[in-house]
């Protein structure tokens, strides 16, 4: 059966990537802003309010999540090659969904702002040499992470959520 909260499975956290996992990685990200528009695209507002799962966020909360969530990997990104081991301040994902900003925002806006953040991140990532990759930041519910763990983390988290809002378009026929 399919896991409607995991459609692409539970992210594993890989430790360490090779040079083509890297760019595999690359790929998904620079596309991730396309792929969620495509996967959106067509949806009238209350399909938008549907949630992808039963007791899951709606599609509107998904499409405003992943900049949210891709703009602390950007910063996270940044801190991390600027300071050293830096400690990440986590936030509250459902809390911040609740938000009026999640509620009441069109989601062109939060589409716009996945582009912006992903073309300033895509030109930092591809800069990064190997060594770059492996310096780390500190999270205080996950441990210490590196940069090639962020990256992991990041091309799955833009699978993921693609494949909530396809999954339920595939569901309810509405391809």
């Amino acid at each position: 059966m399919n896991d409607l909260a995991y459609p692409v499975g539970r992210y594993q956290r890989p430790g360490s990537l090779t040079p083509e996992q890297r760019l595999a990685a690359f790929e998904v990200l620079a596309a991730a802003p396309a792929r969620l528009r495509a996967a959106v695209n067509g949806l009238n507002d209350a399909q938008l309010d549907t949630p992808y799962r039963p007791g899951g966020w709606t599609v509107r909360q998904v499409v405003h999540h992943v900049p949210d969530s891709h703009v602390n990997a950007f910063i996270r990104t940044k801190l991390a090659l600027t300071e050293d081991n830096p400690t990440i301040k986590p936030y509250d994902q459902d809390a911040w969904s609740t938000l009026e900003d999640a509620r009441s925002t069109p989601i062109d806006v939060s589409l716009a702002l996945l582009d912006a953040v992903h073309d300033r991140w895509m030109r930092i990532l591809r800069a990064m040499s190997p060594a770059d990759f492996a310096r780390t930041i500190m999270h205080p519910e996950n441990g210490p992470m590196t940069m090639d763990d962020v990256l992991a983390m990041y091309d799955w988290h833009s699978r993921h959520h693609v494949a909530h809002v396809v999954g339920l378009r595939e569901r309810s026929g509405w391809v």
